[in-house]
């Protein structure tokens, strides 16, 4: 079996019991498996959700808390637990764990962004299992991947997985909900994700996960626009994780159009930089940006918007207002607006304003 670089996600309803604690048990079960692939020297990241379902019985909750203060303070307590759990199960298999907690924040400077990288590629070279998990006990919502669906398709990307593995306790995408219509059809393969397909998923069925099939699907939308395909099942018996990369596993496969890897450049331009300003460029631009793939030069600007220095990531709009792409600008904004009103400095105007490798297209 050819070495892949996989990205497997478990959701919360996979890792605790019916009334909500954390199962040592199902940790082991997935341990043993993530072990078995590691043997066969595959690298293993791993997003684990659970913070909040393991810490807040310990605070007296009788369910999951619906406040952000408490859904916080059970992610601060069940964090430790949940760690601690991971890492004397893995050291059974003679393997060591490493945990890094996230917030959106944390991608939006792109440094932060190439370091947090750079950590995970050494940790992968050490044969370390990383664990990630959004940094529950201090994220605000602007600043928030939405749930670890979502934060597992950007890392699946971030990291060029050969293979996005969703682990939930449905096994795999149906035509209807199956739990309503017990003949709904399951699809075993499916070639992207079709609107029609995200309107008929419905949201988490679980009173201990914070997802559902639709935020799944969302995710594995997210992961094929950076060419990467996803497992989204279940993996309930043992070795299942070696089926679900053999191709038999209990679930559904989805493919993008592209296997084509979207650079990490172009993944921070379009997933986590804020934007400062926006332009907006004329049809010639427009084309020689999207068709011919060229630089936007300041020739083809004609209305700057915002207060932005160089450097900076800014929203491009057609002459119509359609959003096509952003990018990071070369120049300040007052120095623009100083070359849309001159009308001698030709040799300015032809220099980039935006090089093609700064541009994210978003059509």
């Amino acid at each position: 079996m050819a070495r892949k670089r996989l990205v497997i996600k478990i959701g919360s309803s996979s890792l605790t019991t019916k009334d909500g604690q954390l199962s040592i048990d199902n940790i082991n079960h997935y341990t043993r498996m993530i072990a078995e692939l590691k043997r066969c020297d595959h690298d293993i990241i791993l997003i684990s959700s659970g913070a909040v379902a393991a810490g807040f019985t310990k605070l007296g909750y009788p369910a999951r808390p619906v406040t952000v203060s408490g859904k916080q303070a059970a992610a601060a307590v069940g964090q430790n637990l949940l760690m601690q759990a991971y890492a004397d199960c893995f050291s059974k298999e003679q393997l060591v764990a490493a945990q890094l907690l996230l917030t959106r924040h944390d991608f939006v400077e792109e440094e932060q962004y190439r370091n947090a990288f750079n950590t995970l590629d050494e940790l992968l070279r050490r044969h370390v299992i990383p664990i990630i998990n959004e940094n529950d006990s201090i994220a605000v919502d602007e600043l928030t991947f939405g749930d670890n669906d979502m934060l597992s398709a950007l890392v699946s990307g971030f990291v060029h997985a050969d293979q996005l593995i969703i682990l939930t306790d449905i096994d795999g995408i149906y035509d209807a909900n199956p739990m309503e219509k017990p003949d709904a059809t399951k699809y075993k393969h499916l070639t992207g994700v079709s609107d029609k397909l995200m309107t008929s998923a419905s949201g988490s069925s679980t009173k201990v996960g914070t997802g559902g099939m639709k935020s799944k699907l969302e995710a594995a939308r997210t992961a094929h626009m950076m060419g990467i395909p996803v497992f989204i099942g279940t993996a309930v018996e043992e070795h299942s994780l070696v089926q679900i990369i053999k191709g038999h596993g209990n679930g559904t496969y989805l493919y993008p159009h592209t296997l084509k890897m979207m650079k990490n450049k172009q993944q921070w331009l379009a997933f986590h930089s804020l934007s400062s300003g926006k332009i907006i460029i004329d049809n010639g631009a427009e084309k020689a940006v999207l068709k011919r793939g060229k630089s936007l030069l300041p020739v083809g600007i004609k209305e700057v918007e915002g207060h932005f220095s160089a450097g900076a990531v800014v929203d491009v709009f057609n002459e119509n207002g359609r959003l096509i792409g952003r990018g990071k600008i070369n120049y300040d904004a007052g120095d623009l607006l100083d070359l849309l009103s001159c009308t001698d400095n030709t040799d300015a105007k032809h220099r980039e304003a935006i090089h093609r490798n700064q541009w994210f297209s978003i059509l």
